[in-house]
């Protein structure tokens, strides 16, 4: 069975479009039993790209220690009908982070990666939730144990701004 190309730009990150403010919750130390978390604020503006099969999100991240840039890139592949996502930190300005892919099921995107983490392999999940009625959600889980069990690491809120980051 032949499969048909989408040649519509999809709009499944529509939800993320615009501007935003962020309340990030982080795990101080991740796949080492940690439980404790650090909350900071921060910033998100998002825009289509590629004529709308992709889009680029441009972050400051309130730290406690200090200020830092950060932004994502999203493309979507019509044949796979799937989503990659790269990140770059503004701390490691010549590095992309191992690209995410996966898609959505109704209101929730499931992305996935394997990566390493000091030395050791892992794998990455990103979980976005549209919310709709609601404010949009993200998380980040690392598993060690080929995705037996998942340590959620990084959550994020989006509550719309009209302020440009």
């Amino acid at each position: 069975m032949q499969r048909t190309v989408q040649t519509a730009a999809p709009t499944d990150f529509d939800f993320i479009i615009g501007d935003w403010r962020v309340s990030h919750r982080r795990l101080n130390a991740r796949l080492q039993g940690c439980q404790e978390w650090t909350a900071f604020r921060g910033t998100s503006s998002t825009r289509k790209i590629l004529a709308g099969f992709g889009n680029v999100e441009d972050n400051v991240l309130h730290f406690p220690d200090g200020d830092v840039r950060a932004a994502a890139f999203r493309s979507y592949d019509p044949n796979t009908r799937s989503w990659a996502i790269w990140w770059l930190d503004g701390r490691a300005p010549h590095s992309l982070d191992t690209p995410v892919v996966g898609s959505f099921s109704g209101t929730v995107g499931t992305f996935l990666a394997n990566d390493v983490l000091e030395g050791q392999p892992i794998q990455v999940r990103f979980i976005w939730r549209t919310n709709p009625g609601a404010n949009p959600g993200w998380e980040q889980a690392f598993s060690a144990d080929g995705g037996t069990t998942w340590e959620t690491n990084w959550t994020m809120e989006f509550e719309r701004s009209g302020a440009n980051v």
